[in-house]
């Protein structure tokens, strides 16, 4: 590898999401030392979005835009000795492998390429149901053989370990299917360093490297909540993650690039979309309570002392089900009596298509933009949401959108429409569970051999709790206390989780992690942010980062190409929550 340290393996990410910037390869390639390139492309909702294409043409079924990168950097990796890891396989990594041998073909270079499989269960749902396996929404605990839901998509989340055998084998290219999204990252790890399965404190730091490198440019300052710390947005970064032989790593990115590394950035993004503070994977759990995270120079960001633990004796199973049919339109209502006018609109369009009744989930949603006295017609705007499902195409379809229509000239004052009704559509509900992890075996594809590996939780390994003791956090005195946007004192990162979501939330300071542990509670949360009364609350602590992690249950419905809010993946909770004010101890601010 060239440029390689012999002490630390530098694995660079070049894509957070199906859609990143497509020249951020090259960038990576070309911006500075590196030993491996990954990326991840696999968003719960990207696996529905490739089912869709491999519907239209089996051929696909994989991310083509890796395509187009591997194309600017193929060569230049071979001739640096850099090893690709990459997602982008999909539904379909032998294809995706099969192309990236053409491309090798084209520009006439030598090229190992690996593909891995065995995280499609699809084949096996009718004998897997039978042998015991429920498939219970993790969400919910709805059994899915007690529903009439029937998977179009079911793919175990795999670990790294196929990734590292591809390595061991001599591999440049690994193209693996829908594993987890740190298991690009602690794959090459493992193979660097010659990890043990057992090895779990070195796998945890770099399941939490993998974790926090894997949205791409968000841990180098992109959507962080204190913005003005970060010098420049012109060009921000792409994440290196420096890992050393016990699993400590520094994160840092290319010189001459915007954005920023802090203490702030890592910890926002490591409280990024998780639950508990034990972060499950299929190779280890990795307790993130127990990592110390510190700034060892600028853009560098050094995390240590990470523990691990066995990893769980189950697979975590994202299934996408088509849900049937849903259409939504929204409507502007302006100035005076903006209730009324949205009942009479409601009360008229539901008896026009045969009442609510006619329609599987119907959701309507006021939305009171609207400001009294407006200087501005904008500013007197209202929005009312109107979504509908249905099995029945047609109804929430062209029968929904017609009925709008005919009533442009004959309901409320100022009729408009944000958007022109549309033909609506299908959608496709998330459903997560869980499987024994024995039913699991990945297989590793390279010059015409294959070899099977399976789970860590199939070895027999003693059994390690890492999991830290309870701390004590002193209290503060409430006195003197200043009303303030919460936002301007604490930090927030914010996503979705399933059909859940969680708000993750930090303090910069002792002092203020003190008010935030003793007085954040649920029953709090739901004082602050009204509209989440409804849900379930659970909090997880995370003293050693000054943080706490909230998990709203049930708020994204059936996942996020299901739901019908505006913000179907709750990245804009965090900062609503931050917009909130209240009275706070001014020791504190």
């Amino acid at each position: 590898m060239e440029n390689s340290r012999p002490d630390v393996i530098r694995i660079a990410n070049c894509s957070g999401f199906y859609g990143d910037k497509l020249s951020a390869a090259k960038e990576m390639v070309e911006g500075g030392p590196i030993d491996v390139l990954t990326g991840d492309y696999l968003a719960e909702l990207t696996m529905s979005i490739l089912f869709a294409k491999k519907m239209k043409d089996p051929s696909q079924g994989y991310v083509g835009t890796f395509l187009k990168q591997m194309q600017d950097v193929l060569q230049p990796c071979m001739e640096k000795g850099i090893k690709i890891v990459s997602n982008a396989g999909g539904l379909n990594p032998k294809g995706m492998a099969e192309a990236i041998e053409a491309i090798a073909n084209e520009l006439g270079i030598a090229c190992n390429v690996a593909y891995i499989n065995g995280d499609n269960l699809m084949p096996r749902l009718k004998d897997l149901n039978a042998g015991g396996e429920d498939f219970s929404n993790i969400d919910t605990g709805k059994r899915l053989g007690d529903t009439d839901l029937r998977p179009a998509t079911a793919n175990a989340y795999l670990g790294g370990w196929g990734i590292k055998h591809a390595l061991d084998q001599g591999a440049d290219v690994v193209i693996a299917p829908r594993v987890t999204d740190a298991a690009v990252v602690m794959g090459p790890a493992a193979w660097k360093f010659g990890w043990e399965r057992d090895s779990f404190d070195a796998l945890a730091g770099a399941i939490a490297a993998g974790h926090l490198i894997e949205c791409g440019t968000q841990v180098c300052g992109g959507n962080y909540s204190f913005f003005e710390e970060v010098p420049s947005f012109q060009n921000v970064g792409y994440p290196i993650a420096e890992i050393e032989a016990d699993g400590s790593f520094t994160l840092c990115k290319h010189p001459g690039t915007g954005g920023l590394i802090s203490v702030g950035t890592v910890t926002a993004q490591l409280l990024y979309e998780i639950n508990d503070p034990a972060y499950k994977n299929p190779d280890v759990i990795s307790h993130f309570d127990t990592l110390s995270i510190d700034q060892v120079g600028d853009d560098r960001v050094r995390v240590s002392g990470c523990k691990g633990s066995n990893p769980p004796t189950s697979h975590k199973v994202c299934m996408n089900i088509m849900g049937g049919y849903r259409n939504s339109m929204e409507l502007l209502l302006t100035g005076l009596d903006i209730e009324q006018k949205a009942k009479i609109f409601t009360d008229e369009l539901f008896r026009l298509v045969g009442g609510k009744d006619k329609f599987d989930d119907v959701s309507i949603d006021l939305i009171r933009t609207d400001k009294q006295n407006a200087m501005r017609n904008e500013e007197a705007f209202a929005s009312l949401r109107i979504s509908v499902k249905s099995s029945n195409a047609k109804l929430a379809g062209r029968v929904f959108s017609a009925k709008i229509i005919e009533l442009a000239l004959a309901n409320y004052p100022g009729f408009s429409g944000r958007s022109a009704p549309g033909a609506g559509g299908p959608f496709v509900i998330h459903w997560p569970a869980l499987v024994d992890s024995r039913h699991i075996q990945e297989t590793v594809h390279m010059d015409g051999n294959s070899d099977v590996i399976l789970p860590t939780s199939q070895f027999a390994h003693e059994e390690i709790d890492a999991q830290k003791l309870p701390v004590n956090i002193s209290a503060i005195a409430d006195e003197n206390m200043t009303e303030i946007a919460f936002g301007r004192v604490f930090g927030t990162r914010s996503g979705d989780k399933g059909g859940a979501a969680n708000v993750g939330i930090w303090a910069k300071t002792d002092a203020a992690y003190s008010w935030l542990y003793h007085n954040l509670d649920e029953a709090k949360l739901k004082e602050l942010m009204p509209d989440m009364v409804p849900f379930e609350i659970k909090r997880f602590d995370l003293p050693n980062i000054r943080a706490v992690n909230f998990m709203i249950y049930g708020i994204l419905g059936e996942g996020v190409a299901a739901n019908d809010r505006i913000d179907g993946q709750a990245k804009t909770m965090g900062e609503y929550l931050r917009s909130r004010t209240l009275k706070l101890p001014a020791a504190i601010i």
